[in-house]
């Protein structure tokens, strides 16, 4: 709870103002999650890519501001990397940052999911490593305008690709009660759901909502005051749910893992930062099923066809230390999962 009541603050620390927040460097804006243990996981499959007599190919599936990506590009000095992002701001930012490495690099505008058909259009077949740090990056938080943040005042978008897709606001002013209701409590995962769905459809009736700070002032008349002493903000669970609906971001999840699996090489790896619950059962229910074997209980000798294509390389989850979280509180509840492929397909 303490981490999350920091994570929280955090948020509330955000830059005041997008023109307050564009002047520091990219490099100081951004604190990556988990980065030293995100590369050192990484490292070994680019090894076999060596070792294959291959040129490693890394892929950044969230490349924000280009933080994991930086550190990777250092270390593995003869890796090409691949980074993805829908957010067309973000790919402009970690182009400036990792302009130095040009020749290495291949900033592509999409959604993770076609990790596979990116790379193939860039001529691989297979890639040697895969990063997903999922969720809402530092950039669109603290850009106020973007309207990810309940702590100040925003117009109500919520889109991580701005030129295309509905907003939050058409999202609240639109679907119905009962789709309110199972949006934030399946994936806000709030057991004030219909309440709080109730009081949206109250206030939309009399005005359409269409600012953070409006949505934020009606989800507090919805949630009682005890609760949201012990649970945090009471707007937290609603802007997440809201986020993942605009985003399609659980859909767009089932497809990438999958998908950044069967793109990885023989020793290559997988690496998967989430941040809830949600992200996180749908990464380890993929890499569950990589990693065991397909054979029927009891059958006698296991076929080649069933062995395990992967392995796993944590234990459970990974989490940030005291002291990386002290450093960036955003990254309190980060979950990090890794599998590394053994056998092909």
């Amino acid at each position: 709870m303490m981490a999350e009541r920091d994570a929280e603050r955090a948020e509330a620390r955000g830059a005041s103002s997008p023109s307050e927040a564009n002047p520091k460097p990219t490099s100081e804006r951004h604190v990556p999650v988990l980065l030293d243990r995100c590369v050192n996981l990484l490292a070994p499959g680019v090894e076999a890519a060596r070792e294959a007599g291959r040129r490693p190919v890394v892929v950044d599936c969230t490349l924000g501001m280009g933080g994991h990506a930086e550190a990777m590009l250092e270390r593995f000095e003869d890796a090409h990397l691949i980074g993805l992002d829908r957010d067309e701001q973000a790919l402009s930012l970690a182009g400036e940052r990792l302009s130095r490495f040009a020749g290495r690099t291949d900033l592509v505008h999409a959604v993770y999911d076609e990790i596979a058909d990116v790379a193939r259009d860039l001529g691989f077949a297979t890639v040697d490593g895969v990063l997903f740090d999922l969720g809402v990056s530092s950039l669109q938080l603290d850009e106020r305008e973007r309207g990810f943040a309940y702590s100040y005042d925003a117009p109500l978008d919520m889109r991580m690709d701005t030129s295309r897709g509905q907003t939050a606001a058409d999202i609240v002013n639109h679907a119905t009660h009962g789709e309110l209701a199972r949006m934030i409590r399946t994936w806000g995962e709030d057991k004030f759901a219909g309440r709080i769905a109730s009081a949206i459809v109250r206030a939309r009736d009399e005005e359409k909502l269409t600012t953070t700070g409006r949505l934020v002032e009606v989800i507090r008349t919805a949630v009682p005051a005890a609760a949201a002493r012990t649970s945090g903000h009471p707007a937290k669970r609603t802007f997440q749910a809201l986020r993942i609906a605009v985003n399609e971001e659980l859909d767009v999840l089932e497809r990438a893992i999958p998908e950044a699996m069967s793109a990885t090489s023989i020793g290559g790896r997988v690496v998967v930062m989430s941040y809830h619950s949600l992200e996180d059962k749908i990464t380890k229910r993929f890499f569950q099923a990589g990693s065991k074997s397909s054979a029927p209980v009891g059958f006698p000798v296991e076929l080649e066809e069933h062995k395990p294509r992967f392995t796993t390389l944590t234990k459970g989850t990974e989490k940030p230390t005291e002291e990386e979280i002290a450093e960036n509180p955003r990254a309190a509840s980060a979950k990090l999962r890794a599998v590394e492929r053994i056998m092909k397909d």
